[in-house]
């Protein structure tokens, strides 16, 4: 299983898009939820990420304009982007937390840029 992440886009420095990723229960029920990024060049990166009970953590970078959460009658993780930067520029990807290897989906790209 491959967990796919949806809703990324070309946005303007100062912009907002939500990412959401919807994953089967046997992966998402009671395990933690992260979304990570790749930009060109770097290493991926975790974002952020939120336990079953909904305790949370972020990246320095993202701190005060990111917020993950989660559904758990959808299965679907969430992140809203605000203030978006051209260095949030990446593919970004969903994962449990911490990460499975066998779940890396294709990631769904997010350009900032005006």
């Amino acid at each position: 299983v491959q967990l796919q992440a949806s809703g990324g886009g070309l946005v303007q420095p100062g912009g907002s898009l939500r990412l959401s990723c919807a994953a089967p229960g046997s992966i998402f029920s009671d395990n933690g939820m992260g979304w990570y990024r790749q930009a060109p060049g770097k290493q991926r990166e975790l974002v952020a990420g939120i336990t079953s009970d909904d305790y949370t953590s972020y990246a320095y970078s993202v701190k005060g304009r990111f917020a993950i959460s989660r559904d758990n009658a959808k299965n679907t993780v969430y992140l809203q982007m605000n203030s978006l930067k051209p260095e949030d520029t990446a593919v970004y990807y969903c994962n449990q937390w911490p990460a499975r290897f066998g779940l890396w989906g294709q990631g769904t790209l997010v350009t900032v840029s005006s």
